[in-house]
């Protein structure tokens, strides 16, 4: 197998165990049974079937977190065996932009509309799920719950039809180049290429958030390492990536963030009078 003309890193310690699993899919855990006053209230038979779908849902869970744990041993074999190899940004930069090696950005939409890299191609492994079903409203509002709010991320859906699409642009014996925003989805994809007979695979490793500014041209609205985030973090600037972004460009920056806070506690101390005075009120009526 011909290896690309770039100096490549011996990797010890694969980074996919450094990798949240909530960057491939939407993992949830489920609220504790106690302290729960719908038990408290509901006839037993009703109960006994909520207990036992929720416990049908955290054994689901933990069987999620096996196959995790399963797929990240595949994944360092991938790479302890050389099958695919591992790529910094810059060096992934250094053979698109120089050897014209096709990148293949497995991002979804989400975060590929934000930024891109020049001349890559875009499959998503996995996609924003639009469905509006019985099967995925449950995981939309519990991906909301579990921290969407916070972090942005929406509901992924595996697409099956991404290894059609792959073959579609590149025959099997491509050097093809695999990057995600974080590493983990390409990584992913990095084995279900392998499997489906791709065998000159450059994973990126860190993916396109651990590249510098000179390592990737880059296109669009926004920097490449700010594409991965979103919802209450990203306004309020408290990501990895905003905060090292302010300590570059300094307090004017920093402000922006600021006055958005004190705009969020403002709001929220607004909304908790008016709830107080909308309640009196309401009481005056009763008692009137």
């Amino acid at each position: 197998m011909e290896a690309l003309s770039l100096p490549l890193n011996t990797l010890t310690n694969p980074s996919p165990n450094n990798i949240s699993l909530s960057a491939a899919c939407n993992y949830a855990s489920l609220s504790s049974l106690k302290f729960n006053p719908f038990f408290t209230t509901r006839p037993l038979t009703l109960r006994k079937s909520v207990v036992r779908g929720q416990a049908e849902s955290e054994d689901y869970e933990l069987k999620q977190m096996r196959d995790m744990a399963a797929a990240r041993k595949r994944w360092k074999a991938l790479i302890r065996d050389g099958k695919v190899k591992v790529l910094t940004p810059r060096e992934a930069g250094y053979a698109v932009q120089l050897s014209s090696k096709p990148l293949l950005d497995v991002r979804p939409s989400n975060e590929h509309k934000k930024a891109w890299v020049k001349a890559s191609t875009w499959i998503p492994i996995f996609d924003v799920d639009s469905k509006l079903d019985f099967g995925t409203i449950p995981r939309k509002v519990t991906n909301f719950v579990m921290g969407g709010w916070w972090s942005g991320m929406p509901t992924l859906s595996y697409d099956n039809q991404f290894l059609v699409k792959v073959e579609e642009k590149f025959p099997k014996d491509s050097e093809l180049i695999v990057a995600c925003q974080k590493g983990l989805r390409s990584l992913a994809a990095c084995e279900l290429l392998y499997n489906a007979g791709y065998s000159n695979l450059f994973w990126v490793q860190g993916g396109f958030e651990a590249a510098e500014e000179e390592d990737l041209i880059v296109e669009g609205p926004m920097p490449l390492k700010f594409a991965g985030i979103g919802g209450v973090s990203e306004f309020l600037g408290w990501t990895d990536q905003q905060r090292a972004a302010a300590a570059k460009e300094g307090w004017g920056y920093r402000l922006v963030f600021s006055a958005r806070l004190i705009g969020v506690f403002l709001v929220a101390d607004a909304l908790y009078i008016g709830a107080q005075q909308i309640g009196r009120y309401l009481q005056d009526i009763k008692t009137h």
